[in-house]
């Protein structure tokens, strides 16, 4: 499948959209917990069968949806997260070395992504200085017996700021992927996409990222419906566009309530 876009990026199917995702690929993927997850896209990776996947998403699902469905299927050598929890097959797979795990702040993730996308190549930030993300040490790999086999490495540490005032930041590179799979409430056919509410997380920062931008949206609008002020990612960072309809499946991972009375 072409690369190369022009007006009209809608493609037929999410198969279509994903077919040309070969192992080994690298691929941003947006949500935050279970929201905003990229579900049909997903499923259709899944069912595609690519091994050996390099995924950075700000978590891996849970262990029966969103990125736990190709973790649990044995898709993924690699996860790139600021969380890990809520994921038993996670655990089990880093911990008997299965799957390396390169673990991020939140906060830095994010922007490694967003500079990815805006063709920055490394920044500074305050985040991590003092601790093994500066220092190095974290276990990326386990080997089954327990033992460490990969850890993160020294990261370099420079100071800034005015005479007797300065900090010290730690240097971390920008991440920019093969493939990026986003959800979004509605799109257009030149890729402009609006997201719902909480759902805009890490969907436009992924969808910066990766090379080839793959968007799910819930409604297909005509061009010139989108007012330009309400675009939350314009269509330059966008190559496919797959509608799945607003009655898609959504789930949350914990439901709170409150009796009346």
């Amino acid at each position: 499948m072409s690369t190369t876009v022009g007006l009209d990026k809608v493609v037929g199917s999410a198969a279509e959209a994903v077919g040309d995702i070969g192992d080994g690929a690298s691929i941003a993927v947006g949500g935050f917990g279970l929201c905003g997850n990229p579900m049909v896209l997903i499923e259709a990776l899944l069912a595609a069968g690519p091994t050996g996947l390099s995924v950075v998403s700000n978590n891996c699902g849970v262990d029966d949806w969103g990125l736990g469905l190709l973790l649990r299927a044995g898709r993924l050598a690699k996860m790139t997260s600021s969380y890990v929890g809520e994921n038993k097959e996670f655990e089990r797979q880093f911990l008997s070395g299965e799957l390396e795990v390169e673990l991020t702040p939140q906060g830095t993730l994010a922007e490694k992504l967003r500079a990815g996308g805006s063709g920055i190549a490394a920044f500074f930030t305050q985040t991590g200085v003092g601790t093994q993300v500066a220092e190095g040490g974290l276990p990326r790999r386990y080997h089954p017996d327990g033992s460490v086999a990969e850890a993160s490495p020294v990261k370099e540490v420079r100071r800034f700021g005015p005479p007797g005032a300065e900090r010290e930041f730690v240097l971390e590179e920008a991440i920019s992927t093969d493939f990026a799979l986003v959800h979004a409430w509605r799109g257009d056919r030149a890729g402009n996409l609006v997201f719902n509410k909480s759902a805009r997380n890490f969907n436009p920062l992924a969808a910066m990222a990766g090379r080839v931008c793959i968007a799910q949206v819930e409604e297909l609008v005509g061009l010139g419906e989108i007012a330009p002020d309400e675009v939350h990612l314009p269509g330059v960072f966008v190559h496919r566009v797959v509608v799945v309809g607003p009655d898609i499946e959504k789930r949350i991972e914990r439901r709170t309530v409150m009796q009346e009375g």
